[in-house]
């Protein structure tokens, strides 16, 4: 998660407040004051000896100091030297040598003395020196001869220069020579080598010196190095000696470390505090030594510690007394390890304990100055007063000097001097200057008057009140312009007069009031304050894994206080985003388009005001599929294995998981990579199994969490040596297609499974179950053979060998095959039939021989038919339909058979071949059953009271009918149905007429047949008695009678508003949708499916069923009131097996038989005339 960075704004009021605390004890620069120095130049001067010397001394006082030199202890004149001038009103001193002169002329040691009325002070002794860059003496260096192992130190001993040199090696092209634990440059700057090795043959071992303060670099001249090997040196011993001198030369063996550096098992070391500790150890042997460190009876410091040079150098920064001790490193290597102990103590030129402070005094007070330092050894404190030594000096009754101490009482104006501390020992000195000032001065406040002070909330706040006076002011606080003194039980109060709050709040705001007392006076300041509200982030940027190439955006939002104006800025792992059109920053967002790999990082969003700074950031991980890998190599190349080797690329930013090899055979499938392995994807290498005689290359892809690289460079090419083949071919299978053949068949060997040229198949075959050898082909790269003259159907073995130019495939298993089939030669006898019920029968048969097949047993199968009258046999042929039973089953179920019907059936056995004779026909005769719906129906004569049916009989009786059943119940006037009537009518009756019906009333009808066995499907129609003629008359009156004019325009009205509601109800019809009284038939069951009540004969409400809907478009009834029924014949496309059905094994019938779906169909054309507007009325009634 990107963690939010505050900038911290303690440090910088921490800072500040030392700063006052100093600048409490300067003197204000308009009083009478000693002189201070307040720039000077160091203590080892070393000058560039091409440039002007400048020796810098600057100081300060009242009355303005004047300044003089010494030279080597001696006073300077400088007014006798032209080139050596002055500053006006400074110190420092300008030496000319460039117009004419030498440095070295001007080489010694200087002191500068600046003085007033008041005292001197004098600066350090400042050692000027020229920097040096000497020329290395030419020498004469011979060439190195080695042998391979051995070990060597390459000299360098630079010239000894000012500043010393720093040395480094290279070569004639200025390239650094590469070093390593074997080369390493030691802190003398000699290059050594634990050992050599050939490759260290090189003509341009080159030493270089930079001299950093003359910018200069100087040479050594080249060392040439050979390394030889023991086989070269052999050949140059054996062409100068004879057969009997040589000896011949031996490697150089494995050897323990031994130290080239330092010498012997132990040394001394001697440092100073504060610098840096540097401790070095370099051995030789093979193998090549590591180094370890440690330190006795003591561990080395966790922070300061650090290792150099390969471990070969011990580095300790900011040493001290007590990093001193006894250190230890131990070189080691398989064959030993050596170690050497180094002698550390720690010296300490003079540091400061309690520097001397200028004291500034009212007169008659007291005071003391304290000079106190340490160091090893512990130095020697001397006091100077005006640059005197204090034993010589003017003798003052007001000091007393007790060692490190001067102590002052009642002092007066006299009293005024600048005292110095000396501070000494054999490493080095420490002086310091610090003035005794008596005055007598009233307060001062030297903060400038109503400052305003901005800080933000719950920080401290620290209000300045610099002062001077003397005596030295008591301070005091007010808050307001009536506010009491400001304690420290909320506040601090520091020495230098600063206020301090903690932890500002808002209501810390106002005015602030600075008093400063002494006897002399009194003075105060007024500043104020203002708390602002913190800055912060309340949107931080959020880590981002981005795919290369894509977009990605980074949200910062800012809520800062109102009157102070941040300024955002983004920045890139810690600096300026790069300068690149794909970075735009649009108010709270940075947007990064098209990302590469460069971009990814950590980016800041720092939001900064003129009181505060908060900073929050994200990293930005861009990703991508990975590099793909490169220098494959090919390694351990056996007949049927090979090492294949690889460097992965870049993972960009997302680890590997896996890598993928593939392979390609250039002799068969050249350009087509096949899947060869998947290794992890911390592996690198991989055995890979291959085939014999394919020609081989390699690639290699790599995978991680976002996809896959592109594939690698081709890898070199393999070929495997052929050999014999390790498999036979599969799905071997010997199956006859005629009576006197074998066809042996199976699926052949691809290319890489032939391990060799000249693929072939060794073929053979014998008779299962004789005696007969095995009878043997070769043929060639194909896939079939087939053997004639077999016997039929006989069961054979086969087995089918691989074999190449090499050699034979192993030994194959024997699969069985038979010969082919011929048609079974005899007929299922037995044949006896069991009638179920009027439309199912059982039939069972006795089973044919086995050897009577002369194939495979696939079942049985049964013709049967249904006899035909004398008339319906000369219109067509006789239709049979077939059943087949699966396997060696001897029964099975006839289902679908028409009822009351004379049916004559035979079975059949059936092979692969074919089928078999025919048995015996047997016949039999199904019961009677109920008898489908009658042919048709047509409602003749309509009449005012009276209707007139006529039927066709059922086109399938299924037996001798009984009677027919007709049942009829009127519409009314709300759709809804009368009371149903129930009529029995003779078998013999085609016709019939009902009366006593009610007029212009409209009748459902229900009319079927029965048998002795039950009643069958019904058939429906509706009809409408035709209207009374004595009422339509009368309407025919009352329009004679109406001829006014206001009664035919009212009927008019009427008449359009009737001829309107017809147009919609024909427009209704015509649509196919629902009559007005289909509405309510939908709310009842047909009587078909809700048999008539028991009690009252009826059928309830009137329901129009699916398959008895009325006449569409206007007609409700056919001119002819004539109405069809289809005839019905079972269908057996469900049963039995092959095109006509399908039995379990147990006989049983799969799927479900059902006849033909009745359908109502009109005969001749529908009436395409409305009814009369009466006839409407009625219907609407």
């Amino acid at each position: 998660m990107p963690k939010k960075k505050p900038f911290s704004a303690g440090r910088v009021p921490l800072i500040l407040f030392l700063c006052q605390i100093v600048s409490a004890l300067d003197v204000p620069l308009d009083l009478v004051q000693p002189p201070t120095i307040t720039q000077q130049s160091p203590k080892d001067y070393i000058i560039d000896p091409r440039e002007n010397i400048v020796i810098q001394c600057e100081a300060k006082g009242k009355p303005p100091p004047s300044f003089s030199w010494t030279r080597n202890g001696t006073h300077f004149d400088i007014d006798k030297d032209p080139l050596v001038t002055m500053k006006p009103g400074s110190g420092t001193l300008v030496i000319n040598i460039m117009s004419d002169g030498k440095a070295e002329t001007y080489e010694g040691i200087y002191q500068c003395t600046a003085r007033n009325e008041r005292g001197a002070a004098i600066s350090n002794n400042i050692v000027v020196r020229p920097s040096r860059s000497p020329l290395w003496t030419k020498e004469r260096l011979e060439p190195i001869t080695l042998r391979n192992g051995q070990s060597l130190v390459l000299p360098c001993r630079p010239p000894v220069g000012l500043p010393p040199a720093i040395i480094f090696w290279m070569d004639n092209s200025f390239q650094r020579l590469p070093q390593s634990e074997r080369v390493s440059q030691g802190l003398n700057g000699d290059l050594y080598f634990s050992n050599v090795l050939p490759e260290d043959t090189r003509e341009d071992y080159i030493c270089y010196a930079r001299f950093n303060h003359t910018q200069t670099i100087q040479q050594k001249q080249p060392i040439s190095l050979k390394v030889i090997s023991v086989d070269e040196l052999n050949d140059t011993i054996a062409a100068n000696l004879s057969d009997t001198e040589f000896y011949g030369a031996k490697p150089s063996k494995e050897r323990p470390p031994t130290f080239l550096t330092p010498e012997g098992n132990e040394s001394l070391k001697e440092e100073l505090r504060g610098n840096v500790l540097s401790l070095e150890c370099i051995a030789e042997g093979l193998p090549t030594p590591i180094i370890y460190w440690i330190k006795e009876d003591g561990t080395l410091p966790v922070n300061r510690t650090f290792y150099r040079n390969f471990k070969k150098t011990l580095q300790i920064t900011q040493v001290s007394e007590a990093d001193s001790g006894n250190y230890q490193c131990i070189a080691k290597n398989t064959l030993g390890a050596v170690h050497h102990t180094i002698s550390v103590t720690v010296k300490a030129a003079p540091y400061w304990i309690v520097a001397p402070q200028n004291l500034v005094l009212s007169p008659g007070e007291n005071g003391t100055l304290i000079c106190r330092a340490n160091g090893n050894p512990k130095p020697r404190i001397g006091w100077l007063t005006n640059g005197v030594p204090i034993e010589i000096a003017p003798d003052d009754p007001s000091r007393k000097i007790d060692g490190d101490t001067i102590i002052f009482s009642n002092v007066q104006e006299r009293s005024s001097a600048v005292y110095q501390c000396n501070a000494s020992n054999e490493y080095g000195y420490l002086l310091a200057n610090a003035f005794v000032n008596v005055l007598a001065e009233p307060p001062r406040i030297l903060t400038s008057a109503n400052t305003l002070y901005q800080v933000i909330a719950n920080r401290p706040a620290l209000l300045d009140c610099a002062f001077f006076g003397s005596p030295r002011p008591t301070i005091e606080w007010f808050k307001g312009t009536r506010g009491s003194a400001l304690h420290e039980d909320i506040y601090v109060l520091h020495d230098n007069g600063t206020l301090e709050i903690p932890v500002a709040q808002k209501d810390s705001t106002g005015t602030y009031t600075c008093v400063a007392r002494n006897k002399l006076g009194m003075a105060k300041n007024e500043v104020h304050l203002e708390i602002k509200d913190p800055t912060r982030i309340i949107k931080q940027p959020e880590y981002a894994v981005v795919q290369r190439g894509s977009k990605v955006s980074f949200e910062c939002k800012v809520k800062h206080d109102h009157t102070l104006i941040p300024t955002i800025m983004w920045l890139k792992d810690n600096g300026e985003l790069p300068n690149d059109e794909r970075f735009s920053i649009d108010k709270d967002h940075l947007v990064v388009t098209d990302v590469s790999d460069d971009d990814g990082g950590t980016y800041t969003c720092a939001a900064n005001t003129t009181l505060d700074r908060v900073s929050a950031s994200a990293v930005l991980r861009v990703v991508d599929v990975p590099n793909p890998p490169f220098d494959l190599e090919l390694t351990n190349q056996l007949d049927k294995s090979v090492q294949l080797t690889w460097t992965p690329g870049d993972d960009n930013n997302s680890p590997i998981t896996k890598f993928i090899i593939e392979y390609e055979d250039a002799m068969r499938e050249a350009g087509i990579w096949h899947h060869q392995a998947e290794v992890s994807g911390t592996q690198t290498t991989a055995q890979l199994k291959l085939s014999p005689y394919v020609n081989y290359s390699f690639r290699v892809m790599a995978e991680n969490s976002i996809g896959r690289s592109v594939p690698s460079e081709a890898s070199e090419q393999y070929l495997t040596k052929a050999a014999e083949p390790d498999q036979n071919p599969t799905a071997v299978e010997g199956l006859g297609t005629e009576p006197d053949n074998l066809v042996i068949t199976w699926k052949p060997l691809n290319g890489f499974e032939s391990n060799g040229p000249g693929l072939q198949y060794k073929v053979s075959w014998r008779q299962k179950d004789g005696d007969d050898e095995w009878t043997s082909v070769v043929v060639a790269n194909v896939s079939k053979y087939i053997v004639s003259g077999t016997p039929t159907f006989v069961p054979y073995l086969i087995k089918v060998q691989s074999l190449n130019d090499v050699g034979f495939a192993p030994e194959p298993a024997a699969v069985m095959g038979h010969s082919g089939e011929d048609l079974p030669m005899v007929a299922p006898g037995n044949v006896r039939v069991n009638v179920v019920n009027s439309t199912l029968a059982e039939v069972h048969w006795d089973p044919v021989p086995l050897k009577s097949v002369r194939g495979h047993l696939q079942g049985y199968r049964i013709y049967y038919w249904k006899a035909q009258g004398s008339s319906k046999r000369n219109r067509r042929h006789i239709e049979k339909k077939i059943l087949t039973f699966q396997g060696s089953k001897t029964h099975g179920m006839l289902p679908g058979l028409q009822p009351y019907s004379h049916y004559t059936l035979n079975v059949r056995v059936v092979n692969g071949k074919g089928e078999g004779p025919a048995s015996t026909d047997r016949g039999f005769h199904t019961p009677e059953g109920v008898p489908s719906a009658p042919s048709s129906l047509k409602i003749v004569n309509p009449t005012l009271d009276s209707l007139t049916l006529e039927w066709d009989p059922p086109s399938h009786p299924n037996g001798i009918l009984t009677e027919y059943t007709l049942k009829y119940q009127p519409i009314n006037s709300t759709h809804e149905l009368g009371p149903l009537v129930d009529l029995k009518i003779p078998a013999n009756k085609t016709r019939w007429t009902l009366k006593n019906l009610n007029f212009s009333t409209r009748y459902k009808f229900y009319f079927y047949a029965q048998t002795s066995v039950g009643s069958g499907s019904q058939i429906t129609e509706e009809a409408i008695t035709t209207v009374d003629e004595g009422k339509l008359a009368m309407a025919s009156r009352q329009v004679d009678i109406a001829t006014q004019g206001w009664f035919i325009g009212l009927m008019c009205a009427v008449a359009l508003l009737i001829l309107i509601l017809l147009i919609v109800c024909f427009i209704r019809r015509n649509k196919g949708g629902k009559y007005p009284v289909k509405e309510k038939e939908d709310a009842h069951a047909d009587p078909e499916i809700q048999p008539m009540k028991e009690d009252d004969g009826t059928f309830g409400e009137y329901s129009d069923a699916e398959d008895h809907k009325p006449l569409k478009k206007g007609s409700r009834t056919p001119s002819d009131r004539t109405v069809k029924k289809e005839d019905s014949d079972g269908s057996l496309a469900d049963y039995g097996e092959g095109v006509n059905g399908q039995f379990n094994e147990d006989g049983s019938f799969i799927g479900q038989y059902s006849g033909r779906r009745e359908k109502e169909q009109a005969e001749g054309n529908e009436s395409s005339e409305a009814p009369s507007p009466v006839n409407a009325m009625n219907s609407f009634v």
